[in-house]
């Protein structure tokens, strides 16, 4: 049995060299790793010698990229092609980088064919090639096209990419960029032999974002009563202010928190491509829209993990922060979140970004939320409700919000107590103003805030530091007076002193004046409602 196998073993041997010609064939193929969303160039290069016929990849594959010489065996063979015989060794480029998922494998294919004599021309090098392969062929979709065709683009020379037809019109909204889509592997062989020409594919954006916008509005006038509670959205819709609402159940709290994202303004095409490559990454893209047009709205339930919320994972994949991004990020039931996860939060909502590390690199997505959460004043929920009687102790009530730190708090701009709507406010004609017309106003005040910071890559009074807040928050007289008063009186942290400074100004900008005075720092401080003695 063992002269046997030695036979075979050399019988194979000499098969492989005659087919090769006793000579060591070599192909590079373009194609893109990605780390969060940044990507890089890999060079798919695929040496086939003489030796026992295998196939070993390397270059720090991870494990769906180790898989893939079973799926490229079986997909080269079902495309009517050969296989070919031989010592193949495919190396993945720079060797230093982790290399994940299925999209080498089309690379990996049009390499091993290229080696193998199989290609009757070059032409695969003036392209980079992204896909998964299915056992007979056919081209499935990949995560991180949108990013991944940007990389081509600004860090190699193709004049092409090559992408699975399922992925087309998110790669083709990279300007500048060649986008071939293909079914199977078969027609990337005739198109690269020149046997079958693939039309370069376009997209109309105009006819994207029209599909994109045409979603069913929530308007903030279906909500009746609750004035003060839908100003402060308008206020912080218009400066992307943090907010915290504090009521019984059924107040409305979820109902207004889900009318905020339609009184922000549209996004911009460059933000709209942002928040696109974040959920590219995530793998969360609908086929028949590429582009996301509408302002994000997230809402995870209370039982989410840290990793779920601030991102990670084997993969270091976008959290909810991340697809949050120039969105609302709704946390209902704010205290019933995990302590940790809720202390993760601290960081991101003042720095506008993620920072997820692992032992051989470090991944960082944008975050630059509103965040709106919603919170019972007590664990059953009816303190202070005047139709119904609290049943809880006050150590249970204590308990219940120090489950929110001071410090998370603190980095929350508007606090607002949402009462429980009276029945002549539900019969009567008290809706107030549309979301149309409410985002007109704050359309308003954010192109203020654009011409105040251009150039600083600041878009709203947020985001403004310490440095800003003293140059663009000037007070004197009975504003200075009575800011004074309320920072003594209410214990307020430097922090929160900047806050309601933030707020004033965001509150003089809807009226579209210049100077803060005694009317917007008093309206401020009334957003302080935990400062002023509610925990």
């Amino acid at each position: 049995m063992a002269v046997s196998r030695i036979m075979l073993e050399l019988f194979n041997d000499m098969e492989s060299g005659l087919q090769l010609g006793g000579i060591a064939l070599l192909a590079v193929v373009k194609s893109v790793g990605m780390i969060g969303l940044e990507g890089y160039i890999v060079d798919v290069e695929v040496d086939i010698s003489n030796g026992l016929p295998g196939l070993d990849i390397v270059g720090l594959a991870g494990t769906a990229v180790k898989e893939s010489k079973e799926r490229v065996r079986a997909a080269v063979k079902n495309s009517g092609l050969e296989f070919p015989l031989g010592r193949i060794t495919v190396n993945l480029a720079p060797a230093d980088q982790k290399k994940e998922g299925p999209v080498f494998d089309l690379p990996i294919a049009v390499g091993l064919l290229a080696a193998s004599g199989q290609l009757e021309n070059d032409r695969y090098k003036e392209y980079a090639f992204f896909g998964e392969l299915s056992l007979d062929g056919s081209v499935r979709g990949v995560t991180g096209i949108l990013p991944g065709v940007m990389t081509v683009r600004d860090k190699t020379t193709v004049k092409g990419v090559i992408v699975p037809a399922q992925n087309a019109d998110e790669a083709a909204l990279v300007e500048k960029m060649d986008v071939y889509p293909v079914d199977n592997l078969q027609q990337v062989i005739n198109f690269i032999n020149g046997r079958d020409g693939i039309k370069r594919h376009t997209v109309d954006l105009k006819n994207l974002i029209g599909a994109g916008s045409r979603v069913t509005r929530e308007d903030m006038a279906d909500v009746y009563g609750q004035f003060k509670v839908k100003r402060a959205l308008e206020v912080a819709a218009a400066g992307g202010h943090n907010l915290i609402m504090i009521g019984p159940p059924g107040s409305g709290k979820t109902m207004m928190a889900r009318r905020l994202a339609h009184i922000i303004p549209e996004l911009t095409f460059e933000e709209s491509l942002e928040i696109t490559k974040i959920y590219s990454v995530a793998g969360l893209l609908k086929n028949n829209l590429p582009l996301i047009i509408n302002r994000p709205f997230r809402s995870p339930h209370h039982s989410v993990s840290k990793s779920g919320i601030i991102g990670g994972g084997a993969l270091a994949k976008p959290g909810e922060l991340s697809l949050a991004h120039y969105g609302i990020l709704f946390m209902d039931e704010f205290p019933e979140f995990n302590k940790d996860t809720l202390e993760s939060l601290r960081q991101p909502i003042e720095e506008g970004r993620v920072c997820i590390s692992r032992v051989n690199y470090s991944v960082e997505y944008p975050a630059k939320i509103i965040l709106v959460a919603a919170m019972n004043p007590c664990p059953c929920g009816f303190l202070g409700d005047e139709s119904k009687e609290c049943t809880c102790t006050p150590a249970q009530i204590m308990k219940y919000r120090n489950r929110i730190s001071g410090p998370l708090l603190d980095r929350i701009d508007i606090h607002v107590e949402v009462p429980r709507i009276k029945y002549q406010d539900l019969q009567g004609n008290l809706s107030g103003d549309s979301s149309d017309k409410i985002r007109k106003r704050v359309k308003k005040a954010r192109l203020l805030q654009q011409q105040r910071f251009l150039g600083t890559g600041m878009k709203t009074n947020s985001e403004m530091g310490s440095k800003e807040v003293r140059r663009y928050c000037k007070i004197n007289g009975k504003a200075a007076s009575l800011i004074q008063t309320a920072f003594e009186k209410l214990h307020l942290s430097a922090r929160g002193y900047s806050r309601v400074l933030k707020v004033a100004r965001t509150i003089a900008d809807l009226e579209g004046v210049e100077n803060i005075n005694e009317n917007h720092i008093a309206e401020a401080i009334q957003y302080r409602c935990i400062d002023r003695g509610y925990r």
